[in-house]
């Protein structure tokens, strides 16, 4: 029997709702524009946030990365010389391998500014000189090939690698494998060639061009062509620069030991050099952070989006006051009749109810495809998780019974007699 009376009072006020079409339609409009900003906005927010945390996982969550950083130009402008000697050095090499225990490879890399050509062709890419153990500390990927032997680097052999773009640029409707290209002055033979990487803001700039593509050779062959200095020309005059490694990435055996080894090479570099000639980049930090950042920016996003869910709200019950003044003498005649005060509550809640229910519904289709749009036009990565529309969905569902108390409860506590003489 209770069953039957809620459902017959779920009716009514449904079919109270469908007697103003309308004005039921604008008042859900508050609802399904919070509701879809939560959802869109939370998609676009994990997006970006699970760019930033790959793009830092490709760096090597158990890596850490020592960079040479080249002073201020205040700092030298006053030397007599313009050799200019910075950087990671061998001795610190030497030192990370033989004090620091738990490492599972240490890999030196030089950048070179040279050329590289085919033909006519011409690239200004980061030319790298790094050791066969580089490919598995960075996880990059053949795309076609081999990879740099330990036989290239005893015998010091002129092969190298090829970076996808720098393939593409050099090579566009040609295999380059077993091509010769001319790095410098010396020819080299392409025996492999790499699939493609997002740069990272965090990258060190390439060597004299915009170019993001990256030729790599044995650490010996760059050692014995190029040597370590690197000669600079500028409007009348030339720099010489001598950094004898540009970078040093640790791979640690356990990710709990990467703060400890990160920790011993500030120690060790901040003792053995005079000035701030290097940064020490840990990408499981970085990772950690973008976390944080992204957990931060995820509370900013839903709050914003749920001060228009509040202006939804805020309208449905200003909408059902409305109603109850409208409705009263219809009140009276239902409290005449023998319905009890909860049974007038039950009306009005359902009414606020259906109202909120519907614009969720509509906002949470209406925020999977605005993510999905931007996705398309904007090419811009987005990430609908499960979470964000369960959540808009019991704000709204929530917003629709606590707006609604307060209208329900002033037409249920309405005396009849005096509803009942209201015109």
């Amino acid at each position: 029997m209770t069953e039957g009376i809620f459902v017959r009072t779920v009716r009514l006020g449904v079919r109270s709702l469908l007697l103003h079409k309308l004005r039921s339609a604008l008042t859900t409009l508050g609802v399904l524009f919070g509701v879809s900003s939560v959802v869109a906005m939370l998609a676009i927010g994990e997006g970006a946030s699970a760019e930033a945390q790959e793009q830092i996982r490709r760096l090597g969550s158990q890596n850490v990365i020592l960079r040479s950083v080249k002073p201020p130009e205040d700092a030298v402008s006053n030397q007599e010389t313009r050799v200019i000697s910075y950087g990671i050095t061998r001795a610190d090499l030497a030192r990370v391998e033989a004090t620091i225990p738990g490492l599972r490879r240490v890999v030196p890399l030089r950048e070179l500014p040279e050329e590289v050509r085919n033909g006519d062709r011409v690239s200004r890419p980061r030319v790298i000189a790094t050791i066969p153990a580089y490919l598995e500390a960075t996880g990059r990927v053949l795309g076609s090939g081999r990879w740099i032997s330990e036989v290239d680097e005893v015998r010091t052999t002129n092969v190298c690698v090829l970076g996808y773009e720098v393939a593409r640029q050099l090579f566009p409707f040609a295999n380059p494998l077993g091509e010769r290209v001319k790095i410098g002055a010396d020819y080299f033979t392409v025996v492999g060639t790499l699939l493609p990487r997002v740069r990272l803001d965090s990258d060190p700039a390439e060597a004299g061009s915009e170019s993001t593509g990256e030729v790599f050779i044995s650490l010996s062959t760059g050692q014995k062509w190029f040597g370590e200095m690197l000669v600079k020309q500028r409007a009348g005059s030339r720099e010489m620069e001598e950094v004898q490694l540009h970078e040093m990435i640790i791979e640690v055996d356990r990710a709990e030991d990467v703060p400890f080894v990160a920790a011993a090479c500030r120690t060790m570099l901040a003792r053995e050099h005079d000035q701030r000639d290097y940064e020490v980049v840990v990408p499981l930090e970085l990772l950690m952070r973008a976390e944080e950042t992204k957990r931060i920016f995820n509370i900013v996003l839903g709050s914003i989006a749920g001060i228009s869910l509040l202006v939804g709200g805020i309208g449905i019950m200003n909408v059902m006051l409305a109603t109850v003044t409208e409705r009263t003498r219809e009140i009276g005649i239902r409290r005449a009749l023998g319905a009890k005060r909860r049974h007038i509550v039950v009306q009005f809640l359902v009414e606020c109810v259906v109202l909120s229910v519907g614009g969720g519904l509509l906002g949470i289709a209406l925020g999977i495809a605005i993510p999905l749009g931007v996705e398309h036009w904007a090419d811009m990565r987005t990430v609908v998780t499960i979470q964000a529309p369960l959540l808009a969905f019991g704000i709204s569902a929530g917003i629709g019974v606590i707006f609604g108390l307060y209208p329900a409860w002033r037409a249920a506590n309405m005396d009849p007699v005096e509803a009942l003489r209201h015109e």
